[in-house]
């Protein structure tokens, strides 16, 4: 909708006014053949009823508007309007094309943000100050944090109890072959079947990653660094059985030949593309697992995987 005419200072050219809502021109645009022009929300509204032009009745459809003439926008752009805020108590007279600037540093905005000076810091319109209570807003706030963290506990307790239960129903299942093993010597395999399905569920969850800077592999990772991957390691659900060895894994003493030694490191790098890796959730860090790489030498891979320790370069895929 236009703006109103009685806003703005002398006497408005008719060319400037919308002949739908009688106000001045408002993001104005423009029907090319008989070149009248109107407010966009204006004809926007009047296409929903007909595909007409209000003016002559001419065929126009949305897809014909077209941005009125620069020398028109020029016009529109040097009337002087009153603030929209005049009722509020605001004197302001600006360009039409200042309005908005005006409007957003404008003193008697009812809706201008400001912050609360007694004590919470609450931004808000400045016409609800009035009415603000501080005590008020930060017990809501207090109810809105205990309700998240209550909502948190309970996720995670749900979480918790899942995986518990996960986890009892293997080490059942477990006792229960352990139990009859000796009964039927053809299941003497199935526990390593089992813990070997629970690292391949677990490494099939790992993110695919690449590799961009092998010459960032830190080969010697200390205590610490060993502890935090560890950590992550836990915490992707990798199983117990496997943590020790993989982390044993993770400093170079224990690597295969191939990866031995800075030199076959060196010499070797262009075979490493061929590792198919996973991301350790998190860190500059990836798992290469034998179950993956059997299509790689016995002296590029080490049961039951390696762990390769980056300073960048690792990507997810």
């Amino acid at each position: 909708m236009g703006y109103d005419v009685t806003r703005f200072q002398g006497d408005v050219d008719e060319d400037l006014i919308c002949p739908i809502c009688s106000g001045v021109l408002e993001e104005p645009v423009q029907a090319p053949h008989c070149e009248h022009a109107f407010c966009n929300a204006c004809i926007t509204q009047w296409f929903s009823q007909q595909q007409t032009c209000p003016v002559d009745r001419s065929v126009v459809t949305v897809a014909h508007l077209r941005p009125v003439p620069r020398i028109m926008r020029n016009m529109l752009s040097k009337l002087q309007i009153a603030c929209d805020n005049a009722v509020f108590g605001c004197s302001a007279v600006v360009r039409l094309d200042n309005l908005m600037s005006h409007l957003s540093d404008c003193e008697h905005n009812p809706k201008r943000p400001v912050t609360c000076e007694q004590g919470c810091g609450l931004e808000m319109p400045k016409d609800e100050l009035p009415n603000h209570n501080c005590v008020k807003h930060l017990r809501s706030v207090v109810q809105q944090q205990q309700t998240r963290i209550a909502e948190l506990e309970k996720s995670s307790a749900e979480h918790k109890h899942q995986l518990s239960e996960q986890k009892r129903d293997i080490q059942l299942l477990k006792a229960y072959m352990r139990a009859i093993r000796s009964v039927n010597p053809n299941l003497q395999n199935l526990e390593e079947t089992i813990e070997y399905n629970e690292i391949l569920e677990w490494v099939n969850s790992l993110q695919p990653a690449r590799v961009t800077r092998w010459g960032g592999m830190i080969s010697t990772p200390d205590a610490v660094l060993q502890a935090v991957i560890k950590r992550s390691l836990v915490e992707s659900g990798c199983p117990a059985s496997i943590v020790n060895e993989l982390i044993e894994n993770a400093h170079e003493r224990s690597w295969p030949q191939g990866l031995a030694t800075l030199e076959t490191r060196q010499m070797n790098r262009r075979y490493y593309e061929n590792y198919v890796a996973k991301r350790i959730p998190g860190k500059q860090a990836v798992v290469v697992m034998a179950c993956e790489n059997q299509h790689m030498g016995d002296d590029m891979v080490q049961e039951p995987g390696l762990v390769m320790i980056f300073a960048h370069g690792v990507e997810e895929i």
